[in-house]
């Protein structure tokens, strides 16, 4: 199985809670003004990466707490992204997934199982002009960060902080 993507960052501290293995995808549709990943957009950038290299790169890595997908947008590749997922959760590792869709968009089945294995959901674009540098885990003031496992069992959204 094939994962489009700009990078790999090992050991990030920003992406998530504690210590993290993540993944930039390759492609956006949504083009947030300002985003600070635009070399992400173009869905021909990047490259192709055998999902069991990022599985083998978590396995190496004894001190990661979880994966972060972001991008790019996850979603796009949600059917890829929902296999290394569910690896990382066997592994018991935690799963946070950043998108520019929101919660109420996220209607294909690759999507959704793909929330199956994430932990936390870091939902909405980026607005430039509701940004701050104050804000835990995410760019706008506008975005979510959702707890997805009590928001699928209450069939409402649970925000994490």
């Amino acid at each position: 199985m094939i994962l489009r993507i700009n990078g790999i960052v090992n050991d990030s501290i920003v992406d998530g809670e504690g210590i993290r293995l993540t993944i930039f995808t390759q492609g956006c549709p949504h083009h947030c003004p300002h985003c600070h990943n635009p070399q992400t957009h173009d869905f021909k950038g990047g490259y192709d990466i055998e999902i069991k290299k990022i599985i083998s790169m978590m396995k190496e890595n004894l001190l990661l707490d979880g994966i972060t997908l972001s991008g790019g947008e996850p979603m796009e590749q949600a059917d890829t992204c929902a296999i290394l997922a569910e690896e990382a959760k066997k592994m018991g590792l935690n799963v946070w997934v950043y998108t520019g869709y929101t919660w109420e968009e996220l209607q294909k089945e690759s999507q959704k199982r793909l929330l199956c294995f994430t932990d936390v959901l870091v939902d909405g674009a980026f607005i430039y002009e509701l940004r701050s540098l104050e804000l835990r885990f995410k760019g706008s003031a506008n975005q979510r960060i959702i707890d997805v496992p009590k928001s699928l069992q209450e069939n409402r959204i649970i925000e994490k902080f």
